[in-house]
């Protein structure tokens, strides 16, 4: 592993007819000079880059916008995380249970109310829509009963048809 890290290497390219030692000197530093402004702006951009989506409460509070809050009922609260990342809401969530109820507080930044609320109706309506939709084995249990009924027809039918003739 320590001979690994040890045996990196780099490629230069260098155009020119003769290549002295100077002129690979000057292409080397120049080299280690970019190397460390992409090390420099690396750093800036991450701490440049807003976080968006789910935060801790102080996170939230540190942006210094006023936070207010929605209470949630609702057990599959991850599939809200996918609707927040949409819209770009900073929020985050707190779970709280209550005489064996659980609940979930939802706090976001008073200023995202109106994209809340947007969100809010997309994620209620996801939800309600995957309540009335029928389940993939509720489906096959109807096919199977449909089929077996099917059947039980077509023998009727050839039994009644036999004596007839």
């Amino acid at each position: 592993m320590q001979e690994e890290v040890n045996e990196k290497t780099i490629s230069l390219c260098i155009k020119g007819g003769k290549i002295t030692a100077q002129i690979l000197k000057a292409a080397l530093i120049k080299l280690l000079a970019e190397m460390d402004k992409k090390k420099q702006r690396g750093k800036g951009e991450k701490s440049q880059c807003k976080k968006t989506g789910r935060q801790s409460i102080k996170s939230l509070q540190k942006s210094g916008a006023q936070i207010t809050n929605i209470v949630v009922t609702d057990n599959n609260i991850k599939s809200f995380d996918r609707v927040a990342r949409k819209y770009g809401i900073d929020y985050s969530l707190k779970k709280v249970e209550q005489e064996g109820k659980t609940e979930y507080l939802v706090f976001f930044k008073a200023k995202d109310v109106d994209v809340m609320t947007a969100a809010f109706k997309e994620y209620t309506s996801e939800t309600l829509k995957k309540q009335k939709r029928e389940s993939v084995r509720q489906k096959l249990e109807k096919v199977k009963e449909e089929l077996s009924n099917h059947r039980q027809l077509k023998k009727e039918k050839k039994r009644e048809q036999e004596p007839i003739r």
